[in-house]
């Protein structure tokens, strides 16, 4: 995601000129980019998902192997033989697209190879008592200029890309979350085109509502929102998959910087099947960001997530500073 912090509460935005250029080189870039997509958008739900890995996830703290795929009488569990993603641990991820840097750090290289970088990142957060989990934050559906076949203005990456990201993860005791950016579509009927993915107890699931645009609106023309009713719609899908599958709690994020992003948030429905986090994004300054969060957070409401910006903030804030926030952060993403 890429937008700008904002000091004021509401609709009404003085800085539009900059967020209209930031979001001008987002949709060239999207127009220019070769991106691993699988511009078809069928249901990838069709064919069979990727095997669930049954080795031992390595970690730095000595993760133990989640339960095999074939075990039915208890749930599968996170890495480190977890049930619930929060308790006591705070989640850093890289958040991107494969294929390019252009649109986040995990980009940058393959899953694999990009790992080392994350880990390291993710070990600046841990604090004794508080451990960290590392997260592979996906742009699994990425919104573009034009309207594509199916007329959303999304593409889909393709499923051969998002595989490795959870075959990795498997490999090195990370988490994945599938971002989605679904242009004129409903969030809902994206993320039910990943359902193959979302099956595997290691991947949750974000909504971006920055371009999840309506009418004749365009990505990059306006800033989107969702009202609370659709965001209702995708956690009860998402929660029921996870109780039917017998899935330990799973991930389920909102990404916001303006109050208008997300319509009538109070009336978002917490789910016991999933670990609810709203990850307030801007760049900037320190001060920029931390008006933003200020203005935006609902602490009582959701988990707080925070973005850190390698190239777009001014000064970017360390650790330690994201760690000193007020409410308090429990996830980090880096892009």
């Amino acid at each position: 995601m890429w937008c700008e912090s904002i000091p004021a509460v509401g609709a009404q935005w003085g800085g539009w000129t900059r967020v209209h250029t930031v979001f001008a080189v987002w949709i060239v870039v999207l127009s220019a980019l070769t991106l691993v997509v699988d511009d078809s958008n069928t249901d990838p739900a069709a064919t069979a998902g990727p095997s669930r890995s049954t080795s031992p996830a390595v970690r730095p703290s000595g993760a133990t192997p989640s339960a095999p795929a074939t075990r039915t009488d208890v749930p599968l569990t996170l890495p480190g033989g977890r049930t619930t993603v929060f308790g006591g641990q705070m989640l850093v991820a890289y958040y991107g697209t494969p294929g390019t840097g252009a649109l986040g750090v995990l980009g940058e290289a393959p899953p694999l190879q990009i790992w080392p970088r994350l880990e390291q990142a993710a070990a600046a957060f841990e604090r004794p008592g508080r451990r960290v989990q590392p997260v592979f934050e996906v742009i699994a559906s990425v919104a573009r200029s034009g309207p594509g076949r199916d007329g959303d203005y999304s593409t889909d990456v393709s499923r051969a890309a998002v595989e490795s990201y959870i075959r990795a993860a498997h490999e090195v005791g990370a988490l994945v979350v599938l971002d989605i950016q679904t242009g004129r579509s409903d969030f809902l009927k994206v993320a039910r085109r990943w359902k193959w993915a979302l099956e595997d107890p290691w991947v949750g699931l974000a909504i971006d509502p920055e371009w999840r645009v309506h009418g004749q609106d365009r990505p990059g023309q306006v800033i989107g929102h969702v009202d609370a009713g659709e965001v209702n719609r995708v956690s009860l899908w998402l929660s029921n998959l996870t109780h039917q599958s017998r899935l330990p709690q799973k991930l389920f994020i909102i990404h916001q910087f303006r109050t208008s992003m997300v319509l009538n948030p109070g009336a978002i429905r917490n789910r016991a099947n999933l670990a609810m986090v709203q990850h307030v994004d801007g760049f900037g300054t320190p001060h920029d960001k931390l008006a933003t969060y200020h203005a935006v957070a609902r602490p009582r409401q959701f988990h707080e997530g925070f973005k850190l910006f390698y190239k777009a903030d001014t000064r970017m804030m360390s650790p330690a500073a994201v760690l000193r926030i007020r409410p308090r952060v429990d996830f980090v993403s880096y892009q």
